[in-house]
């Protein structure tokens, strides 16, 4: 029922070989002819089966299988595939320069989001069968993260990012002692052609839609959505939640810059308007208002040069109008006012004289004077 790995090992960890099977068709047996011979390629594949392994079958209660470490879990694969079992023996050495390599190689790639980010591009290699993941690699020697995600998301899916990226916006995560950094870049129209560069890689490029991946290894969202596996997902999982967290953001600033912007547009604009009504209606009235009591004192109460007066008020009214000069010299200087013309002899002011008022804080106007008054009656 079990597969054990040696005197060393006996007895104390078993894998069903049904599971191995399983385990080694998705991450080992399709790696590509040129990689199946570097040792480190396939610890790389193997710790992939043992992440899969870890959080879909032994979280399975059905199957009530043990969690063992990676240096168990490899010895169990190494034993199994007939082509890896002459280095069994070494299988300490081969783990230990695979651990120094991977520290000192860290891994760089890209989240592709739709125009609306709500999908995101996923790709599926041929060597971890129906499962998917971020186009992603490792960097090479004094390269720069961001060009090493720009070449291997070009090569993955031969789409350049490269006056796309930001460098400053990723998503960065320490998974199992290495570094993965994936860089977030959004508006990409889900209907631009994907061809990946690289053969026996990249075995398809699919848009997948954001709400539905799993949070946890054990939502079913994608199954009953998509009809797909949850653990189709178990290289994204770690990075779905920063992702939405990080479309949430977005998407909520420029809510909030747009709901911002309109309501300042309408209510300043309208409290703008009113302030002016309210300001110019204010800085005229006085003027507007002595010169309607001094046109109203001039025909109702003035006959034959003499004044009559039923109001107490009316003798403080006529000095304060005689003293107003509404025709001051700067006034008569003006090439779009004419002073207001006076019979002096009868001491009548003509039938236009209230067309033709003029302020003196209307003076440095340029309005016709009769469109002002039209407005202001």
């Amino acid at each position: 029922m079990g597969s054990t790995t040696g005197n060393t090992h006996q007895n104390k960890h078993s894998i069903p070989i049904d599971i191995l099977d399983d385990l080694c068709s998705r991450f080992i047996i399709n790696l590509p002819p040129e990689d199946r011979g570097n040792l480190v390629r396939i610890c790389f594949q193997i710790e992939l089966a043992h992440w899969f392994y870890l959080d879909y079958y032994c979280t399975d209660e059905s199957k009530r299988l043990n969690p063992c470490g990676i240096r168990e879990f490899a010895a169990h694969i190494f034993q199994h595939v007939p082509q890896l079992r002459e280095h069994v023996s070494s299988l300490d050495a081969v783990l230990d320069n695979w651990r120094e390599y991977k520290q000192t190689v860290p891994t760089y790639g890209a989240i592709l989001l739709d125009t609306e980010l709500t999908h995101v591009l996923l790709v599926q290699s041929y060597w971890t069968k129906a499962s998917w993941g971020f186009p992603k690699g490792k960097v090479n020697e004094d390269e720069e993260p961001w060009k090493c995600a720009t070449r291997e998301v070009l090569e993955e899916t031969g789409f350049d990012i490269s006056k796309l990226i930001n460098k400053n916006d990723y998503i960065e995560a320490i998974i199992h002692d290495q570094i993965v950094r994936l860089y977030i870049i959004g508006n990409i129209p889900r209907d631009t052609k994907f061809q990946p560069r690289t053969r026996n890689e990249i075995k398809a490029c699919e848009w997948f839609p954001l709400a539905d991946l799993p949070s946890n290894r054990k939502d079913m969202t994608p199954k009953v959505k998509m009809g797909v596996s949850p653990n189709a997902f178990f290289m994204v999982l770690p990075f779905v939640k920063r992702m939405r967290r990080w479309v949430a953001e977005r998407t909520t600033k420029v809510y909030n810059s747009t709901r911002r912007t309109r309501h300042k547009s309408m209510g300043d604009i309208e409290s703008s308007t009113t302030k002016n009504k309210q300001k110019i209606s204010l800085g005229l009235q006085n003027e507007i208002q002595d010169f309607q009591n001094e046109h109203k004192f001039k025909n109702g109460n003035h006959v034959n040069g003499n004044t009559k007066t039923n109001n107490p008020n009316s003798s403080r009214k006529e000095k304060k109008l005689a003293k107003r000069q509404l025709f001051t010299p700067q006034n008569t200087h003006s090439n779009n006012f004419s002073p207001v013309q006076k019979d002096i002899s009868n001491e009548i002011v003509e039938d236009n004289s209230f067309l033709n008022f003029v302020a003196p804080s209307w003076a440095n106007f340029k309005f016709d004077k009769r469109a002002i008054w039209d407005c202001l009656t």
